[in-house]
């Protein structure tokens, strides 16, 4: 693009730019004759895919902003259109993050203004409330918005349609289609009145039907510590613990309220080094039986223990596999599905459990349309317990569960850590780990990937890879998808780039046989090893 060009487009969008902020930011860049920033932002769009729309707020088209926003509104409300929804409700939540509130409204005016009509969210609220109102009220789609546990420059839209699950191919293509068709931001009526907002009866329904997730007699003496992660969710988890009669958990009070800027973590996402740190001390002063924490729009759920040597915190397929445990001792039925770069543990407690499991592609988009779902998980902490009142990850419910669980084994002179070694021993020691690469420049995960592709490794800490997948071409049950996949003797490894945030990601499984209790500690440690040796082995062979 010549400079000409460049500053041209520059200045058309800022004529059309209805958000003063926005409007300044960019005058200024353009005064500043500012050409490499306007490059990066004016060179394409930001992309609409199956995770909808996330990128660093800020002006121009490949930003988070009003203007693309209500682009991606209309869109939405054309696709609506377009396949007989004429009149359909089209339901909004949003988090505390910046913007959001000013990108619902706009959603809003913009289905009103096209004839749909429009409910939005009485306050900023967790995801999975709005994945329930969708359903719950009849719905033909639902819009969140929210970056979910990205950094706090972030911030995202997300999509689902009247079935309560998450846009997937080909709604995506179809709906981006009608995105660019979308000229000047003139054309697209946006009404200053004309939708709802909705009071707290579509809260209330959802907390009521929180109780359903949990057995009725049940124990509730669980001692909790929560954290929201300065995000939305301690309203809506302390009121469902009420509900449901557990002891009111302690607050990491630094991190209770909302607060866009998220100042007490880099990342706010309990899976970051250090965003638990505050929550562990206030274990220590309080001694919980564990601790909970939600991201920021409170669809996934934490969970950390006491161990030998102070609080610790369960992977997301350690969590999963309780979860599940705990289901199959409650006579739950239906089917278990995960994602492929979940724990194959599940599919092991599935089938001595004699029930359906199926494995699908990376996201809650697919658990949530496998057909019978019962329960579904993903590693990177997202829980889906109760798929017919909400069909998405949804922390809130998680984390009754696990409390249960917990007073459950509590009752027993029992941990979660016991409950593990008993898995263990059940089904065998899957231990899992993470190779993850947060890059500036995304031609770093393009030439990681090519390199694997080319010259693939024959052998990761010495065990051989017996099969090698190239996910792009699909499997017998799975679509195409951009990852690669190592079965190795006792071992797996997938490798893609995140589909929500600049990273690469290697998903790594040890399985090993653990005859007897006694067994586990040296089972524990092989496994330590042959992890971290795969790691370093697959970063040689990445190049990363």
């Amino acid at each position: 693009m010549h400079d000409d060009e460049l500053i041209a487009r520059a200045k058309a969008w800022l004529a059309e730019d209805p958000d003063a902020e926005t409007r300044e930011e960019l005058a200024k860049l353009i005064d500043a004759h500012d050409l490499p920033e306007l490059t990066i932002r004016f060179t394409g769009t930001l992309q609409f895919g199956t995770a909808g729309l996330r990128g660093e707020l800020g002006a121009g088209p490949m930003r988070m902003n009003r203007s693309v926003v209500i682009r991606a509104a209309a869109g939405l409300a054309a696709y609506l259109k377009a396949k007989g929804q004429t009149d359909g409700l089209v339901v909004i939540g949003y988090d505390a993050r910046h913007k959001s509130a000013d990108f619902a409204q706009d959603t809003a005016a913009v289905m009103t203004g096209a004839g749909l009509r429009a409910a939005v969210l009485p306050r900023p609220l967790p995801t999975p409330v709005l994945a329930f109102a969708i359903r719950h009220l009849g719905a033909v789609a639902g819009v969140e918005v929210t970056a979910s546990h990205n950094p706090p420059r972030d911030n995202g839209y997300k999509v689902y349609l009247g079935d309560g699950s998450q846009i997937v191919p080909p709604a995506d293509a179809e709906i981006a289609a009608e995105i660019d068709a979308v000229r000047a931001l003139a054309d697209v009526p946006r009404p200053t009145t004309g939708w709802e907002t909705l009071d707290d009866t579509v809260l209330n329904a959802y907390l009521a039907r929180t109780d359903a997730v949990l057995t009725p007699g049940s124990p509730r003496t669980a001692r909790t510590v929560y954290t929201a992660m300065h995000g939305v969710g301690r309203e809506t988890l302390l009121a469902a613990f009420a509900r449901a009669g557990f002891p009111a958990p302690e607050l990491v009070a630094e991190q209770a309220d909302p607060d866009p800027d998220f100042p007490t973590v880099a990342f706010p996402n309990p899976e970051e080094p250090g965003a638990m740190d505050l929550a562990f001390a206030k274990a220590r002063e309080t001694n919980p039986d564990l601790i909970i924490a939600n991201d920021p729009d409170a669809d996934r759920c934490a969970v950390a223990v006491p161990g030998v040597d102070g609080w610790r915190m369960l992977r997301g397929d350690e969590v999963g596999a309780l979860l599940a445990t705990q289901l199959v001792r409650h006579g739950a039925r239906g089917t278990f599905a995960e994602s492929i770069v979940s724990s194959s543990l599940l599919g092991r407690i599935a089938e001595k459990a004699g029930l359906p499991y199926e494995e699908t592609l990376t996201g809650f988009k697919w658990i949530a349309r496998v057909d019978g779902l019962r329960y579904g998980y993903e590693e990177a902490l997202g829980y889906c317990v109760d798929p017919d009142g909400v069909r998405d990850k949804d922390g809130i419910t998680a984390a009754l569960v696990m409390t249960e669980l917990a007073s459950e084994l509590k009752a027993e002179g029992r941990t979660l850590l016991d409950l593990l070694d008993d898995i263990a021993v059940d089904h065998g020691l899957h231990a899992t780990d993470q190779l993850s690469v947060r890059v500036e420049d995304l031609s770093v995960i393009a030439n990681a990937m090519s390199r694997l592709r080319e010259r693939p490794p024959t052998h990761l800490a010495g065990l051989p890879i017996t099969k090698a997948e190239d996910l792009t071409r699909g499997t017998e049950t799975l679509p195409p998808t951009d990852g690669l996949r190592y079965t190795l003797d006792g071992a797996r490894v997938i490798v893609r780039p995140s589909g929500t945030e600049p990273k690469l990601k290697c998903y790594l499984e040890v399985v090993l046989p653990v005859p007897t209790h006694a067994d586990l500690p040296a089972a524990r440690a092989k496994a330590t090893d042959l992890l971290e040796t795969i790691k370093r082995d697959l970063s040689a062979a990445a190049g990363i």
